[in-house]
């Protein structure tokens, strides 16, 4: 159990790095599982999601090894991992279900675990894979798989990110030409077709409705670094804009955040844009609305630090979550400060301008952990932020060291 005590923050100044992202490396790890030979990831990121996704590597047969931040994984023989309690713990343990599938003829995984925010059924990617050959057996909370892949046309009922990455990995190593249609289009898909691509897979499209993969009969090894973490420089932009801040989100890409950004901007923060990263100044005053989607829309990850914005701004702000049904569980959290919250259905209506006064609260996921933390830099006095489950080590790399680093007072107990 983590547990962080916050004190009221002054003016935050200075710089601060961004870590590589948790959602480009996940997917990036099992990657490895495509070739015999060692892929080498780069600038990994020191989070409980990724220990959990490496343990997972290894129980799949993978022979992996740190050096540094540095991370390489060999799969000489992959197979179906067997350890349910790491496959548990993280949504994104599905993802190696299409690459041992795809060099083995053969898989079987559990139901992922991850964050309680909502329903995340995997149907999307074995229907996939269904549609690229394999034959596919429930058996309880289970998924047996198996079969030669060959290339397909796919249509997503949903733009998936989780499946369209699956998919994509799977159809490297499939017969023929696989076309993704209404396929993810985030830039972690980007990233994982140019470690595809740097690994020897023919693959167009990336980053459009429609992705094109043309199989080999192997791919070979390489070495990767995958992008900033886009969701970790938004919550760091949202604390300098709560606390009339002046601080450089060093390695931030812009082209990643427009949707933040410009709802920064129209809440008054002023953004600029440098080679180095992004600028942000000024404070939160005007109200916004906001309506999470599918990148380039507004992303659901920073509905709940977004929502702390909304806190500082005069008057009413809306946020509308589409994504997952349960992901305003932090209102109730953020009330026990005194913040004026009404969630209706898939709505939230939040009152700025009122103060906050710090008590004890308690982080339900990843993102809302990250949100109370930053509540408690606007609270007066001093807030105990409760993390049983480790939710915001799970997917930030030193969030408190990085906010101290820029003035913050934040320490774990």
């Amino acid at each position: 159990m983590a547990t962080y005590r916050i004190h009221h923050s002054p003016r935050l100044s200075g710089e601060v790095n961004v870590s590589t992202a948790k959602n480009a490396t996940l997917p990036i790890l099992a990657a490895g599982l495509l070739t015999e030979e060692p892929l080498i990831v780069k600038d990994v990121p020191r989070i409980t999601d990724v220990e959990v996704m490496l343990q997972i590597l290894e129980d799949c047969g993978a022979e992996v090894i740190r050096s540094g931040s540095d991370v390489s994984i060999r799969a000489v023989n992959p197979q179906s991992p067997g350890n349910e309690t790491p496959i548990r713990k993280l949504r994104a343990s599905v993802l190696v279900l299409g690459p041992i599938l795809a060099r083995s003829g053969s898989a079987c995984v559990s139901l992922p675990g991850g964050c309680a925010i909502g329903q995340r059924p995997i149907d999307l990617h074995v229907m996939g894979l269904q549609a690229m050959g394999a034959n596919v057996h429930a058996h309880g909370g289970q998924r047996q798989l198996s079969g030669k892949l060959t290339g397909a046309r796919v249509y997503l009922d949903l733009p998936s990110v989780g499946a369209t990455e699956n998919l994509m990995m799977a159809a490297t190593l499939a017969t023929g030409q696989t076309i993704l249609e209404n396929a993810a289009k985030e830039p972690e898909i980007v990233d994982l077709a140019e470690c595809l691509t740097a690994m020897g897979a023919s693959i167009t499209g990336a980053g459009t409705g429609t992705i094109t993969i043309t199989g080999a009969d192997s791919l070979h090894g390489a070495s990767f670094k995958p992008i900033p973490d886009r969701v970790e420089a938004g919550t760091l932009l949202c604390a300098a804009a709560i606390t009339q801040g002046s601080v450089l989100i060093r390695r931030a890409r812009p082209e990643h955040m427009r949707a933040v950004i410009f709802k920064l901007m129209e809440a008054g923060v002023g953004i600029r844009e440098t080679p180095a990263g992004i600028r942000v100044s000024g404070t939160a005053i005007s109200p916004f609305q906001a309506r999470t989607l599918a990148y380039p829309g507004f992303p659901t990850d920073m509905q709940a630090p977004m929502m702390v914005v909304g806190l500082k701004c005069h008057g009413q702000s809306m946020i509308s979550e589409t994504v997952f049904e349960n992901r305003f569980m932090h209102a109730s959290e953020l009330a026990r400060l005194g913040s004026v919250i009404r969630v209706e259905n898939h709505i939230a209506m939040i009152e700025g301008g009122y103060p906050l006064c710090g008590t004890t609260v308690r982080s339900t996921d990843l993102r809302a952990g990250a949100a109370l933390m930053l509540a408690g830099l606007i609270s007066e006095g001093e807030t105990i932020l409760q993390d049983p489950s480790g939710h915001i080590a799970r997917g930030y790399q030193d969030l408190p060291q990085k906010l101290r680093s820029i003035g913050a007072t934040v320490e774990e107990m």
